[in-house]
Protein backbone atom coordinates (compact mmCIF):
# COMPACT_ATOMS: atom_id res chain seq x y z
CA UNK A 1 0.00 0.00 0.00
CA UNK A 2 1.30 3.14 -0.79
CA UNK A 3 0.90 6.13 1.31
CA UNK A 4 0.79 9.95 0.38
CA UNK A 5 1.89 13.09 2.30
CA UNK A 6 -1.71 13.78 2.77
CA UNK A 7 -2.63 9.78 4.35
CA UNK A 8 0.55 9.99 6.35
CA UNK A 9 -0.50 13.50 7.96
CA UNK A 10 -3.94 12.35 8.53
CA UNK A 11 -2.67 9.62 10.38
CA UNK A 12 -0.65 11.86 12.17
CA UNK A 13 -3.12 14.08 13.19
CA UNK A 14 -5.38 11.09 14.12
CA UNK A 15 -2.69 9.82 16.25
CA UNK A 16 -2.44 13.03 18.18
CA UNK A 17 -6.11 13.16 18.41
CA UNK A 18 -6.44 10.54 20.16
CA UNK A 19 -3.59 10.82 22.42
CA UNK A 20 -5.35 14.04 23.34
CA UNK A 21 -8.74 13.31 23.77
CA UNK A 22 -8.35 11.40 27.31
CA UNK A 23 -6.74 14.39 28.73
CA UNK A 24 -9.53 17.05 27.58
CA UNK A 25 -12.13 14.18 29.54
CA UNK A 26 -9.95 14.27 32.78
CA UNK A 27 -9.64 18.71 32.24
CA UNK A 28 -13.64 19.09 32.25
CA UNK A 29 -13.89 16.68 35.24
CA UNK A 30 -11.31 18.34 36.95
CA UNK A 31 -12.78 22.12 36.22
CA UNK A 32 -16.54 20.77 37.07
CA UNK A 33 -14.80 19.66 40.44
CA UNK A 34 -12.97 22.74 40.72
CA UNK A 35 -15.95 25.24 40.33
CA UNK A 36 -18.10 23.00 42.87
CA UNK A 37 -15.04 23.42 45.74
CA UNK A 38 -13.65 26.61 44.69
CA UNK A 39 -10.16 24.86 44.83
CA UNK A 40 -10.37 23.60 48.07
CA UNK A 41 -8.58 20.74 49.35
CA UNK A 42 -11.09 17.57 49.95
CA UNK A 43 -10.40 14.64 52.76
CA UNK A 44 -10.97 10.86 51.69
CA UNK A 45 -13.11 10.03 54.17
CA UNK A 46 -16.65 11.53 55.12
CA UNK A 47 -18.85 10.74 52.13
CA UNK A 48 -20.09 7.04 51.16
CA UNK A 49 -20.59 5.86 47.36
CA UNK A 50 -22.16 2.63 46.29
CA UNK A 51 -22.22 1.07 43.03
CA UNK A 52 -22.04 -2.20 41.46
CA UNK A 53 -18.15 -3.01 40.27
CA UNK A 54 -19.45 -4.36 37.79
CA UNK A 55 -22.45 -3.39 35.45
CA UNK A 56 -23.98 -5.55 32.94
CA UNK A 57 -25.98 -2.62 30.95
CA UNK A 58 -24.84 1.31 31.52
CA UNK A 59 -28.35 2.29 30.69
CA UNK A 60 -29.45 2.18 34.64
CA UNK A 61 -26.39 1.63 36.98
CA UNK A 62 -28.21 2.35 40.77
CA UNK A 63 -25.67 4.88 42.71
CA UNK A 64 -26.13 5.79 46.15
CA UNK A 65 -24.49 8.55 48.25
CA UNK A 66 -24.30 9.25 51.35
CA UNK A 67 -22.25 11.69 53.62
CA UNK A 68 -23.59 12.70 57.23
CA UNK A 69 -23.32 16.41 57.62
CA UNK A 70 -23.13 17.30 54.03
CA UNK A 71 -25.12 20.13 52.52
CA UNK A 72 -24.71 19.28 49.07
CA UNK A 73 -23.38 15.84 46.91
CA UNK A 74 -22.45 16.06 43.74
CA UNK A 75 -21.74 12.96 41.73
CA UNK A 76 -19.52 12.31 38.27
CA UNK A 77 -19.60 10.40 36.05
CA UNK A 78 -15.40 10.67 34.80
CA UNK A 79 -15.74 9.25 31.37
CA UNK A 80 -19.48 10.41 30.42
CA UNK A 81 -19.65 13.16 27.28
CA UNK A 82 -20.95 15.41 30.03
CA UNK A 83 -19.66 14.69 33.43
CA UNK A 84 -21.88 15.93 35.68
CA UNK A 85 -24.12 13.86 36.74
CA UNK A 86 -26.27 15.15 39.39
CA UNK A 87 -26.07 17.38 42.30
CA UNK A 88 -28.06 16.49 45.83
CA UNK A 89 -28.76 19.34 47.91
CA UNK A 90 -29.86 19.16 51.55
CA UNK A 91 -31.83 21.94 53.54
CA UNK A 92 -31.94 21.83 57.56
CA UNK A 93 -34.49 19.69 58.53
CA UNK A 94 -33.16 16.61 55.56
CA UNK A 95 -33.82 13.60 57.69
CA UNK A 96 -31.07 12.07 56.21
CA UNK A 97 -28.24 13.02 54.23
CA UNK A 98 -28.43 10.31 51.41
CA UNK A 99 -29.37 10.08 47.72
CA UNK A 100 -29.98 6.97 45.39
CA UNK A 101 -30.78 7.32 41.74
CA UNK A 102 -29.42 5.27 38.55
CA UNK A 103 -27.54 7.11 36.07
CA UNK A 104 -26.31 6.07 32.24
CA UNK A 105 -22.62 5.68 31.99
CA UNK A 106 -20.66 5.52 28.28
CA UNK A 107 -18.58 2.77 29.56
CA UNK A 108 -15.96 1.38 31.98
CA UNK A 109 -15.07 4.76 34.27
CA UNK A 110 -14.83 6.29 37.66
CA UNK A 111 -17.60 7.66 39.28
CA UNK A 112 -16.97 10.60 41.62
CA UNK A 113 -18.63 11.84 44.01
CA UNK A 114 -17.92 15.00 45.93
CA UNK A 115 -19.85 16.12 49.49
CA UNK A 116 -19.81 19.74 50.61
CA UNK A 117 -20.41 19.63 54.16
CA UNK A 118 -21.99 22.50 56.67
CA UNK A 119 -18.53 23.39 57.90
CA UNK A 120 -17.47 24.66 54.25
CA UNK A 121 -15.23 21.58 53.83
CA UNK A 122 -15.17 19.13 51.08
CA UNK A 123 -15.01 15.02 51.10
CA UNK A 124 -14.54 12.70 48.39
CA UNK A 125 -14.97 8.99 47.15
CA UNK A 126 -15.00 7.66 43.72
CA UNK A 127 -15.75 3.85 42.83
CA UNK A 128 -14.53 2.42 38.94
CA UNK A 129 -17.30 0.81 37.39
CA UNK A 130 -16.76 -1.69 34.73
CA UNK A 131 -20.01 -1.74 31.89
CA UNK A 132 -20.31 -4.48 30.25
CA UNK A 133 -22.87 -2.52 27.20
CA UNK A 134 -22.25 1.45 26.95
CA UNK A 135 -25.30 3.53 27.90
CA UNK A 136 -24.21 6.88 26.56
CA UNK A 137 -24.19 5.76 22.64
CA UNK A 138 -21.55 3.31 23.35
Amino acid sequence: MDFTRRDTLALGMGAVALTVLPFRVNAAVDDVIAEFTGGAAMADSGVTLTAPEIAENGNTVPISVESEGAVAIMVLAAGNPTPGVATFNFGELAGAHAASTRIRLAGTQDVIAIAKMADGSFARASSNVKVTIGGCGG
